[in-house]
């Protein structure tokens, strides 16, 4: 047991510390302290119990949006990071399951004649999102006459709809449910275009540390951990993943 345990700290925390890529570009999952600047949320509460595990500190390394977070794999600026599960991503990352599922969807100005968002694939329509994000790789998949137009974040991807008067905007529904309620004239489609799985993900060939992570995430499923946290940052528990 002990042997495995070396084994886990030598993937996930070789400098003697986990370092933890956080994401601020999902809000419903990460949120910045206004005061001292440190990652609060979901995933700063889960590297923080993880690294509680291990025995090592953790020490967190932030970023404006996920596609920041999968480039920094070459520089390897982390060690393990709470990304969505993408086949895109999977080429160079190992996921545990997922403990949270989050809706993507779109948002339209109110007279929009789209109504659904099964009704944004259509020529002349573009739709705003943040590149590298879940959401935009599941719609270079999918999409076959919408044009997407990408911003490095989605705070930018909204401001950019805005700016150029884009007949939609993608992104998490939290996010846009927010936007909407602070902007008039905007709403938020029924409906969603994909269902994103949150988890935790480690560089590939890390079979140990992959290991202990898929243990250590259905421990925090299934004690409540992750509800618990989600309630505390202001998000619905019922986000967990099954």
């Amino acid at each position: 047991m002990q042997d495995v345990l070396q084994d886990v700290l030598k993937e996930l925390a070789p400098q003697g510390r986990v370092r933890a890529a956080i994401n601020f570009g999902n809000a419903v999952l990460a949120q910045q302290d206004k005061a001292t600047g440190e990652p609060r949320g979901t995933q700063a509460a889960l590297a923080r119990e993880l690294a509680a595990r291990l025995g090592v500190p953790v020490a967190y390394v932030t970023y404006p949006a996920a596609g920041k977070v999968f480039d920094a794999l070459a520089r390897g600026e982390w060690d393990v990071a709470f990304m969505a599960i993408d086949p895109v991503r999977s080429a160079e990352l190992d996921f545990t399951p997922p403990y949270v599922l989050i809706e993507a969807a779109c948002l339209v100005p109110a007279d929009s004649p789209l109504q659904d968002v099964g009704d944004v694939d259509r020529a002349g329509v573009r739709i705003a999102g943040a590149r590298g994000s879940a959401y935009e790789l599941h719609l270079t998949r999918t999409l076959k006459q919408a044009q997407l137009v990408l911003a490095p974040s989605g705070p930018e991807a909204r401001a950019l709809f805005l700016k150029d008067k884009l007949e939609a905007v993608a992104g998490v529904r939290q996010e846009l449910v927010a936007f909407a309620e602070s902007h008039p004239g905007y709403r938020v489609m029924p409906g969603r275009f994909v269902g994103i799985e949150q988890a935790i993900a480690v560089p590939k060939g890390r079979a140990a540390a992959l290991a202990f992570l898929k243990d250590f995430i259905a421990e925090m499923k299934a004690d409540g951990f992750v509800a618990t946290e989600l309630a505390a940052s202001g998000q619905s528990p019922s986000l967990v993943a099954p």
